[in-house]
């Protein structure tokens, strides 16, 4: 208990000296880029990020200013669009026990200073250089008082002059409480009345910016979460371009999108094929990954990945077939491009169960996805819940994996007569690995034939009762090329590294600037890249 107690307060010292070093360290950096940057030349990139990183640096903090700084350098002028206190409450500083509790400004503020370290304020006489905008909160009165009786129902369609506030701040509502379903009461109520607020405040103070600096583009931080959502809406209302980012597949890697960076739009040409080099660089990171050597956003899952034990081997062989259900953490799938055939996952899956107490030959594996128990960012409805309140777990015919098994999904795979998933990256592997998946969400890789992906619920069903019924199930030989052809480009065309300049801090979701010259960032690919995607309509991927 002691040592527990002496550990964490070890690591908390070590993460504020880290921290401050860092800050140190951007401090200097900044101040170099104004001695260095070029004269202006043309029309501001706008950048806003109010979601990613309060009192550190987060990968996509990191991104954000490491693009900015390129921009500046050479003689693109950009304008920051940065939070003093001008959210009501935000999705980073809400705490979900209780949501009345003070937002973390002051350190989120005093993190934005340094970033921007010595950039001058805007003014309308200086919008050809670089300059912050700093934007407060206002309350409108009108605006409470047209909230203040509406229930979760109505503020979810609500609109006002002409903005869908309540369909601009659901996802991040959803992701800040860590679930689908939202209850009726009053800090739910609360907290959305609050997210409306400031999202208003938001496309009125963004708006007013842009009618001040007319900009060539908008760069935002996902485009999920409501202030830059609210941000993306406005631009994208006026005719201007929006790029948003995301933290990559691969490790120190950011990716770039006129789209939307959660949904992953990729355009392939049909024509490339994968040579012999590019498959093996493929299978390399394949190989890997089928040991749970990687990780995601900083996250590595599997430290221990085990096969299937001779217990579940014994009970497997009880069955005439094997059929996974892998399933998905509540925010992935509660995106708005996810949901296009199901109303959740959640229906989803009650639409299976009724499937599986039909098919008591069939041993039906339930995968729940380990992020849903990460530290700080657990779920609340969860599948493991899903599964105690339907007994999902009293069927003969069902193991449930929960998240904090180590279970090989991939051995898994090998011995089923096809896979199900909701929008999991898991689907992908599996069609990679062969496999027929169906699949019942909108996914990245659903953009391509991949996967089966019926388009209504009772073609889903219907797939599920003919794959359950047939003795060997037909899978076209695109699903495998496309699938390849998809993670390839993922991977090596659309993960632009960051890896020179940012690196693992304490907390792996954080990271800090390495030591470099301001010409390597100048020079690096990734930074051409982006360069060439907003200015010349790129397409934010590394050539070849």
């Amino acid at each position: 208990m002691i040592s527990g107690i002496k550990d964490f307060y070890t690591q908390r010292i070590k993460r504020r000296l880290v921290r401050r070093l860092n800050n140190l360290k951007i401090a200097s950096v900044a101040r170099k880029v104004v001695r260095k940057e070029l004269p202006p030349n043309g029309a501001p990139v706008v950048f806003f990020k109010a979601s990613t990183g309060i009192d550190d640096l987060s990968w996509n903090s990191g991104f954000h200013l490491l693009a900015s700084w390129a921009f500046r350098l050479q003689g693109i002028p950009v304008v920051y669009f940065a939070c003093d206190s001008g959210l009501s409450k935000c999705v980073l500083g809400t705490n979900r026990d209780d949501p009345h509790k003070e937002m973390p400004c002051k350190s989120c503020v005093m993190q934005s200073k340094v970033l921007y370290k010595n950039v001058a304020m805007f003014n309308r006489s200086n919008n050809q250089t670089s300059s912050i905008s700093w934007f407060n909160y206002q309350r409108d009165d009108k605006l409470v008082e047209a909230l203040t009786r509406l229930p979760v129902e109505e503020m979810m369609r609500f609109e006002w002059d002409g903005v869908p506030l309540g369909a601009l701040c659901l996802p991040g509502l959803r992701w800040v409480l860590r679930v689908h379903h939202l209850n009726d009461d009053e800090s739910t109520r609360y907290l959305f009345r609050e997210y409306i607020l400031s999202a208003w405040n938001v496309a009125q103070k963004f708006d007013a910016l842009l009618d001040q600096t007319q900009p060539r583009a908008v760069l935002v931080f996902n485009g999920q979460f409501f202030p830059e959502a609210t941000a993306r809406y406005v631009a994208q209302k006026r005719g201007l371009r929006v790029i948003t980012h995301e933290v990559g597949l691969q490790p120190a890697t950011a990716y770039f999108t006129e789209g939307e960076a959660t949904a992953y739009p990729i355009t392939i040409p049909e024509s490339f094929e994968m040579n012999d080099e590019q498959n093996a660089k493929l299978d390399a990171y394949l190989a890997k990954r089928f040991q749970g050597d990687f990780t995601m956003a900083g996250i590595k899952f599997w430290e221990d990945m085990k096969g299937l034990d001779e217990t579940f081997l014994k009970k497997a062989a009880g069955f005439r077939q094997i059929v996974p259900i892998f399933t998905n953490v509540i925010f992935d799938t509660s995106q708005p491009h996810a949901n296009t055939v199901f109303e959740d996952m959640f229906d989803w899956l009650d639409l299976l169960l009724e499937e599986i107490r039909l098919h008591p030959e069939t041993l039906f594996v339930i995968r729940a996805h380990p992020d849903e128990t990460r530290v700080r960012k657990a779920s609340r409805e969860t599948v493991e819940g899903w599964v105690a309140s339907r007994g999902v777990d009293k069927e003969s015919n069902v193991v449930f994996v929960s998240p904090k098994e180590s279970l090989s999904s991939y051995e898994l795979i090998l011995r089923s007569k096809f896979v199900m998933v909701y929008n999991s990256t898991i689907g992908l592997e599996a069609s990679i690995m062969g496999a027929a998946v169906l699949c019942a969400g909108r996914a990245r890789f659903t953009q391509y034939p991949t996967v089966f992906f019926p388009h209504t619920i009772e073609e889903v069903r219907g797939k599920m009762k003919e794959f359950l019924a047939v003795n060997v199930i037909a899978v076209p030989l695109e699903f495998k090329r496309n699938a390849r052809r998809f993670l390839y480009y993922q991977l090596f065309r659309t993960s632009l590294s960051f890896g020179k300049f940012l690196e693992p801090s304490v907390r792996t979701t954080q990271t800090r600037l390495r030591s470099f010259g301001l010409n390597e960032l100048v020079s690096a690919d990734s930074i051409k890249v982006i360069m060439d995607g907003v200015l010349a309509d790129g397409d934010f991927m590394l050539e070849e």
